[in-house]
């Protein structure tokens, strides 16, 4: 009987699934059981650990699925329904990359991507490119907020080589998931940390970001000194499919421990008496930029007249 392995998937493409284990790489299938399991969602996904039965042709059977910690996920419209669909299974960091500079760092779209990573219980981790670009003064003033909010902030310049050090240790040994706008330079610091490793996951991203009937590749890159790299399209399109609008406050971290002490236990912190986050933001605990973040979330078209009360930002 062939001995069974344990790995990771790190590469989905047309129905095959890549697996790394320590005794090398496996194309797989998946058993004809697990497909008839009728599991919410993607059955497998990148990232995920599973048992393989190999063969000697180098493919194999995936033959278990091991509980996931956790997942980055968007909602998609099947035929029959709507599903969850994974986007990288088994994270264990976002990275999410701004630059200082060209194009200007857009922080809107930034607690957009905390407050996912909160929501799916990833660490985040900024990383401030192209610091070069200004004075550490004016990268500071920016993203120094969020490291008051504990948030990890590394800055770098793929020009210069400053922070990829610190940046290699980030990743090392993890499974870090990459996003941030377009022109912020990903691909850039990736290949200043490792030759063409920034090639091959632009490559991958922008096959995966074109039109329906293009194959659709998920992958998860290896780095040298340890860990893997994904760049993944899909989660800058993420909506907050499955948060209430009364839960978005706790995604925010110098908001959840306010929240207990707002008169109203249903508040929304716009117009309540005895609001304890309106208060923090009145006396400059909470900053006004993500204040105004979190009525956007929340309230979409309405964040503006809401907004009225407070300084323009």
């Amino acid at each position: 009987m062939t001995d069974k392995l344990q790995g990771l998937v790190i590469r989905s493409q047309s129905g095959f699934l890549t697996v790394q284990t320590d005794s090398g790489v496996y194309v797989c299938r998946l058993r004809g059981r697990l497909k008839q399991e009728g599991a919410e969602g993607d059955i497998v996904a990148v990232g995920d650990h599973v048992t393989v039965v190999p063969d000697q042709d180098g493919s194999g059977v995936i033959d278990a699925v091991h509980e996931r910690k956790g997942a980055i996920s968007r909602l998609r419209s099947g035929i029959k329904k709507d599903f969850r669909q994974i986007l990288l299974a088994n994270p264990d960091q976002m990275v999410i990359v701004f630059a200082c500079a060209n194009p200007d760092p857009h922080l809107r779209m930034m607690d957009r991507f905390l407050v996912i990573a909160e929501k799916q219980d990833v660490d985040a981790v900024i990383v401030a490119n192209k610091v070069d670009l200004v004075t550490p003064a004016e990268a500071e003033t920016v993203f120094g907020l969020y490291e008051s909010l504990g948030y990890p902030v590394l800055y770098t310049s793929a020009h210069t080589g400053q922070g990829l050090e610190e940046l290699n240790k980030a990743l090392k040994d993890k499974i870090s998931i990459l996003t941030g706008p377009s022109g912020v330079g990903k691909s850039s610091l990736l290949n200043a940390i490792q030759p063409d490793l920034g090639l091959h996951v632009r490559t991958v991203s922008e096959a995966t970001s074109k039109g329906r009937h293009t194959t659709h590749v998920r992958e998860l890159f290896p780095l040298d000194e340890g860990g893997y790299v994904a760049d993944t399209p899909g989660i800058r399109s993420l909506a907050l499919w499955d948060t209430e609008p009364e839960e978005l406050d706790a995604y925010f971290v110098e908001m959840r421990e306010l929240v207990s002490g707002c008169k109203f236990s249903d508040c929304t912190h716009t117009h309540e008496p005895g609001c304890a986050v309106r208060k923090a933001v009145d006396s400059g605990k909470v900053a006004k930029e993500r204040y105004y973040s979190y009525l956007r979330l929340r309230f979409e078209d309405q964040a503006e007249t809401l907004a009225e009360d407070i300084d323009e930002i």
